[in-house]
């Protein structure tokens, strides 16, 4: 196809995916399973795009899932899963192991598959996917504490789960030597959270120092770090998943110049990476090839929701409780095992063995796209449900106040934009309340599309946005006033609230 027709294709398809996201969010449904029908429907079965280099979709996919592990790090609020990391990161390598063996002990009794076959079809099945997690759950009203649990675990899982999958598809026909696999996975982990470690600061600390000459440099500077990351872990025989995703929480937590249009730039990237590799997959899949892959999807979906996802729960809450780090109640446990979604990364997943020629590999990918399609479609709109039968759901908290800045450096002053959340303690207090220091003042409401130059008795209202100008020097201490006050009202230095991010 000429390259001007592509030009022509391309923009359309994103435009007609762009529309399933709307469809998708009126519906409850993950609009990953939309992208994946609308790739099936440009196949060879459909309007016969031709598609069929599982080696060509394996690093188009690795990429995709990259940059979208970038956006959920720089989207990620520390405060909020801080105190989830134990468990999560518990979850992303206990659970993740048991996880494998349930599922690979289970498929070799029910399929009848060899044992190094059935330890892959258990890898490629163990990670829960970025994507489906963070657009599902971040649209329903839980505890900070377990959708942070769920959003840092499926960040962090992604790393041994794609290391688990290339060595068991390098054994080929042998039996994998368990030892060597573990030091191996365990190498490889340390090397990419010490890169991801390493350049997730100097990168802040470069950013917070270097005035770029235009605002819209710095997303892309921000993104161009994060890949740095990924591939010098890569260089290094590390993951590069963890090492980007480290890199980008990081960044997205530190004070930087433009982080809200930071955050904003990351995630139209990551929707458009999102609608490339959803599409892309489902033009690899063949429907010819899916009846076949129906029964046996359908039995290792059902031992991998009922039987593998709830025993690797359990054990990693069992372990994280000896250990002291985590209580988790049963009924947190029934809800982290049903919201244990599965999306691109499986199938980008089981892209490896069929691209290294393992026996069976094929059949592996078509029974994953069964799964993928069949249990997200059966687990991510019950969710809500779920979380309400459970008693887990929360109801709405005031988002945190979320402060914008833009360097002006020749004044040696920074200029903060503030939006006044709902619930926000900032609601009604005047200006002389907030008691900013002398370097500060609030120089514009927004209000309603419509802007005015604030007097000291203006009252504040949710939904405001303000313009607040400080010297460089005290910045710091209006940014903590301002956190301060929206939490706890005027009055918060009484009751004890210093406004830490």
């Amino acid at each position: 196809m000429p390259f001007d027709v592509w030009l022509l294709v391309g923009p359309a398809i994103v435009i007609a995916a762009i529309a399933c996201v709307r469809v998708a969010h009126r519906s409850g449904l993950p609009s990953l399973l939309l992208f994946l029908g609308f790739g099936l429907l440009l196949g060879d079965s459909g309007l016969g795009i031709p598609f069929g280099n599982p080696d060509l979709a394996q690093q188009i996919g690795l990429t995709a899932l990259a940059l979208i592990l970038a956006e959920g790090g720089l989207t990620t609020n520390w405060n909020h899963v801080r105190g989830s990391v134990p468990l999560a990161a518990i979850l992303a390598t206990v659970g993740v192991a048991v996880s494998i063996l349930v599922t690979a002990l289970a498929v070799q009794g029910l399929l009848g598959i060899d044992r190094n076959s059935a330890l892959i079809f258990g890898a490629v099945l163990a990670s829960t996917d970025a994507a489906a997690v963070f657009s599902v759950l971040r649209r329903l009203p839980l505890p900070p504490r377990l959708a942070g649990i769920l959003e840092a675990e499926s960040g962090f899982n992604d790393a041994p789960t794609v290391i688990a999958v290339v060595l068991l598809s390098g054994f080929s026909q042998m039996t994998p030597d368990l030892g060597t696999f573990f030091l191996r996975t365990g190498v490889e982990l340390v090397i990419g959270a010490a890169v991801g470690l390493a350049i997730g600061p100097a990168g802040a600390y470069a950013l917070r120092r270097v005035a770029l000459p235009a605002s819209g440099l710095y997303p892309i500077a921000v993104l161009a770090l994060t890949f740095i990351s990924y591939g010098g872990a890569v260089w290094l025989h590390g993951s590069g998943f963890l090492a980007v995703y480290l890199t980008a929480l990081v960044l997205g937590n530190s004070r930087l110049p433009h982080r809200a249009a930071t955050r904003g730039f990351a995630e139209g990237a990551a929707w458009l990476a999102q609608i490339g590799l959803f599409v892309m997959l489902g033009l690899l899949a063949s429907p010819k090839e899916m009846p076949t892959a129906i029964v046996p999807g359908l039995i290792t979906g059902t031992v991998l929701v009922l039987l593998a996802r709830p025993i690797s729960v359990v054990v990693s809450a069992l372990v994280a409780r000896v250990l002291r780090l985590a209580r988790v109640n049963w009924r947190e446990q029934a809800f982290l095992s049903w919201a244990g979604l599965r999306g691109a990364v499986p199938i980008v997943l089981a892209t490896i063995p069929w691209a290294a020629g393992v026996h069976g590999s094929k059949e592996v990918f078509n029974e994953v796209f069964v799964i993928v399609m069949v249990f997200t479609l059966v687990q991510g709109p019950t969710l809500p449900f779920v979380a309400r039968l459970l008693g887990v759901a929360a109801p709405g908290e005031a988002h945190d106040l979320e402060v914008e800045s833009a360097p002006l450096e020749e004044l040696k002053a920074d200029l903060l934009q503030i939006k006044v959340p709902t619930g926000s303690k900032l609601h009604g207090v005047e200006i002389f309340e907030l008691r900013l220091p002398a370097g500060a003042a609030v120089t514009l409401v927004v209000r309603e599309g419509s802007s005015f130059v604030p007097s000291a008795t203006t009252r504040i209202r949710a939904e405001d946005q303000l313009l607040v100008v400080t010297t460089a020097a005290c910045r710091d201490q209006v940014e903590r006033r301002l956190r301060a006050v929206s939490r706890r009202g005027k009055l918060a230095g009484w009751y004890g609230e210093r406004g830490q991010e």
